[in-house]
């Protein structure tokens, strides 16, 4: 007979990590989605409007992707004068950002502005 002892904890681990410049938010606030919200509230302040989980935006983020590539010319409008983003860059983040949410239902939306 043997006695056996565990101390665990649990840690959060991040399972996708994305950065994209805040220069693309007047670009993500004109992808208006069906809800009310825009684009820019989903990736932004997800927090603000009740999006918890990674399975609460991934719809929305596959609806904002397909505004983006049905409009490019009107979204290239707001490519940042100064160079530091752009609508290409807008659409592979929010292209890969859908993928990780989609393969990581459950975790946890972590945002820092």
């Amino acid at each position: 007979m043997s006695l056996d002892v565990n101390l665990m904890v649990t840690q959060p681990v991040s399972v996708y990590s994305g950065n994209i410049t805040h220069n693309l938010g007047k670009m993500a606030s004109h992808a208006q989605l069906n809800n009310g919200m825009t684009l820019y509230d989903v990736l932004w302040r997800p927090d603000e409007n009740g999006l918890k989980y990674a399975k609460d935006i991934a719809e929305l983020l596959d609806l904002g992707w397909n505004i983006l590539l049905a409009e490019p010319e009107f979204f290239k409008t707001f490519d940042p004068d100064n160079g530091w983003g752009s609508y290409d860059g807008l659409c592979n983040f929010v292209y890969r950002y859908r993928n990780a949410c989609r393969d990581n239902p459950d975790a946890e939306l972590r945002v820092s502005r």
